[in-house]
């Protein structure tokens, strides 16, 4: 199995400290995570000044009055982005974004970016999307509050950019946060890779860090959760978040998922291998057998140890005649009797 990918996705939860998102780093960096993530916009780019909040907004941020102020305090500036990368680079792990507008899909990609997040809001953007097939040589497509003819349109807008299915990622999602257990639909991560036969993922908004282990152990190929210095912080998505050594567990315990996962060939493992002749059975006689005696199945009985005539053979053994006495308990081999 290919080794997961692990997006910590800081958001906002910087919130608009660029002290507290090299912070952020510093968590993800000493969890191991492959990148740690952030979100590049502009409100004014993003949402009118008259939007309300998403109802999760108001319940985890009841302070900020509008969706515009709110994001306009989450905002990283260009100077952030580059303060940010470079910090990144020094702790070893790699820095990531998404963008949520037109202006910053072109900044992330005057950076280099070749991998593009696209969010579940933007599923449904035409103008957004088109723009990132442009720019992008692969790309992550979440599906928050999307149906399956929702994924299709916005596939099939990559495809006509020459996209490959290998170039492209689902992560199926619920757009909640926290997301309660019963609507997280963790199956539907597999009718989206029957159906479109690209790689999946789950970026999750639960509590805990069970579901995204489950996600893996059904196949997920990246795994993206929100993490914060401290769930109770004021902020729109922290409360919806693990803690750092939370998302410390979160990777070890993926990484063993990994290594128990293997392949798909079911053979003995060479420790097992060692253990057949102990844990398996071979043909013992039970009774005392004399020279020229034919072998019947009333004279055989299967035991320990593995490594004389397998028990599935039984059927070249009865009938038999011996060539010799044998005592009660002998372990049969094919030397000891006639093959007619």
């Amino acid at each position: 199995m290919s080794r997961v990918l692990i997006i910590a996705e800081a958001g906002v939860n910087h919130n608009g400290s660029l002290e507290m998102a090299k912070q952020l780093i510093d968590v993800a960096a000493k969890a191991k995570v492959d990148f740690v993530k952030f979100q590049t916009f502009k409100a004014e780019n993003l949402v009118s000044r008259k939007a309300q909040k998403a109802i999760y907004q108001q319940r985890n941020d009841p302070n900020s009055s509008s969706q515009f102020d709110m994001l306009k305090n989450l905002e990283l500036s260009i100077e952030d982005h580059y303060a940010l990368i470079e910090y990144c680079n020094n702790k070893n792990v790699k820095f990531f974004s998404t963008a949520f507008d037109l202006e910053s899909i072109s900044f992330l990609h005057s950076l280099g970016f070749e991998l593009f997040k696209v969010p579940s809001g933007e599923i449904n953007n035409l103008l957004y999307i088109r723009e990132i097939a442009k720019v992008a040589k692969s790309v992550i497509l979440s599906t928050g509050m999307c149906t399956m003819d929702d994924i299709e349109h916005a596939l099939s807008i990559f495809f006509e950019h020459d996209f490959s299915v290998d170039k492209i990622t689902i992560l199926h999602c619920t757009t909640d946060y926290p997301t309660k257990l019963e609507d997280v639909n963790l199956k539907a991560m597999l009718s989206i890779a029957n159906k479109f036969k690209v790689n999946i993922g789950y970026s999750d908004h639960t509590l805990g860090i069970e579901v995204p282990l489950a996600a893996v152990a059904l196949g997920a190929k990246v795994i993206e959760k929100h993490f914060t210095l401290n769930r109770n912080l004021e902020g729109p998505d922290h409360i919806a978040s693990l803690e750092p050594n939370e998302l410390e567990r979160m990777v070890e315990g993926i990484r063993k998922i990994e290594k128990a996962l293997g392949s798909e060939i079911k053979q003995p493992t060479d420790t097992e291998k060692q253990n057949m002749k102990i844990a398996r059975k071979s043909i013992h006689v039970q009774n005392p057998l004399k020279k020229g005696e034919k072998i019947t199945e009333s004279n055989l009985i299967v035991l320990r140890p593995g490594d004389g005539i397998s028990p599935m053979n039984i059927n070249l053994v009865i009938g038999r005649i011996l060539l010799k006495d044998i005592p009660a308990g002998t372990k049969l081999d094919f030397s000891m009797f006639s093959n007619e």
